[in-house]
């Protein structure tokens, strides 16, 4: 049977290269970069040839990356000990509502350390207007994030815009660029934020391994108490095998970023002109220019995503319904309830994510087995039969 991995959003396959990158730190080279004897200098060096290669790919300094054990950690280390840092001057934080979970729950927990949350709306793309975020913003807010780019619909957003805000009024400015860094071209400069999440499986770099950039001089509280490691920012042996993948990973993003986005493009394209022009009543969900590269998602009216996930999965294809975070909930995303589409609607998505490792051939081979499955299940629904409406080739 053939297959087809089309969900790199939710992990990207690990590169010959990282893999052999980490080899030795899984095996001779096993020193704590802590110890002060020849095995911990090696190891101590390889983390910080890591830290120069990462921070490089965005254009940091080294001294400013923090290693973390996943994105959703370094989401969760830049809401709370940012907010945390500056609570003496407010306790007002800003977040969008389309956020990753890992910000939208850590501002909640903020919320019962008696902090107040303001959440801006998005638009029928999931864009988030920089005039919202203004009007949000009060004397006491001590913390905006809003995320680069969504990794369920792909909008990328104005973060530039909404930065030259924040700065204005010296607020401190975090984005969840997740989606982004080693994605799309990602610099700390152009963007203008104080603090950028990222993490290693979404650039071919091995799961389990993330980083959080914070400007230097911005105060931020620790998390994980203990250790002196990371600047005493976080605390923990660090992971020296994930932290050297992560590195090579990076220092390949950045010097193959432009090749991959002219691989990614028209297959994206393709998916986005073809599937609903083969299945009818699919809805295009996402910013029709202003998107990632490897991003399609849709919305299949009358029937669940979970359903088209299984038996997309059955002929060999692998996709997700929503983000990895959401989709065994079985609940309507956030995300496109955010974004103004009906729950019934919201049910039906799913998201096709493309690698370098995608051909023509993959999306042939989807747009040959979806359009059965899709009208299978559409017989078996009640909604469908209820409607009696006409449905009509190349959308609704």
């Amino acid at each position: 049977m053939k297959k087809a991995y089309m969900d790199n959003a939710a992990s990207t396959p690990l590169l010959p290269e990282v893999r052999k990158a980490m080899l030795p730190y899984l095996g001779e080279n096993y020193g704590n970069p802590s110890s002060l004897h020849d095995w911990g200098d090696e190891a101590r060096e390889a983390v910080d040839a890591a830290r120069g290669q990462l921070a490089a790919l965005i254009g940091a300094a080294p001294e400013e990356i923090i290693f973390t054990g996943s994105g959703s950690e370094s989401n969760n280390m830049a809401v709370k000990g940012l907010a945390l840092a500056q609570q003496q001057k407010g306790k007002h934080i800003v977040v969008s509502a389309i956020e990753h979970f890992s910000v939208l729950h850590s501002a909640r927990t903020l919320e019962k350390w008696g902090f107040e949350v303001s959440e801006v709306p998005v638009d029928q793309h999931g864009t988030v207007n920089p005039d919202d975020v203004r009007k949000k913003i009060r004397k006491d807010t001590v913390l905006v994030s809003i995320m680069h780019a969504s990794g369920e619909v792909g909008t990328i957003q104005p973060i530039s815009e909404i930065a030259r805000l924040t700065r204005e009024k010296g607020i401190p400015f975090h984005t969840d660029a997740i989606a982004t860094a080693g994605t799309i071209p990602v610099s700390i400069k152009d963007l203008g934020v104080d603090a950028l999440s990222l993490a290693g499986n979404q650039f071919y770099g091995p799961k389990g391994i993330g980083a959080l950039w914070v400007r230097k001089g911005l105060r931020l509280i620790p998390l994980i108490d203990g250790g002196i490691q990371e600047g005493g920012r976080r605390a923990g042996t660090e992971n020296v095998p994930a932290i050297v993948g992560l590195g090579k990973a990076a220092e390949l993003a950045r010097a193959q970023i432009p090749s991959r986005m002219k691989h990614l493009v028209p297959l994206r394209d393709r998916l986005l002109r073809e599937l609903p022009g083969s299945i009818p009543n699919v809805v295009v969900t996402g910013h029709p220019e202003n998107c990632l590269p490897g991003h399609a998602s849709f919305c299949v009216e009358f029937i669940e995503g979970e359903a088209m996930l299984m038996m997309l999965n059955a002929k060999g294809v692998a996709v997700s319904s929503g983000s990895a975070c959401t989709s065994r909930a079985l609940k309507a995303s956030h995300v496109l309830l955010a974004m103004g589409l009906s729950h019934e609607l919201a049910q039906g998505s799913i998201l096709l994510t493309l690698g370098i490792a995608n051909k023509k051939e993959d999306i042939d081979y989807l747009l040959e087995v979806m359009p059965p499955i899709v009208d299978r299940l559409r017989q078996m629904s009640p909604l469908y039969a209820k409607t009696g409406r006409t449905v009509k080739k190349g959308g609704s």
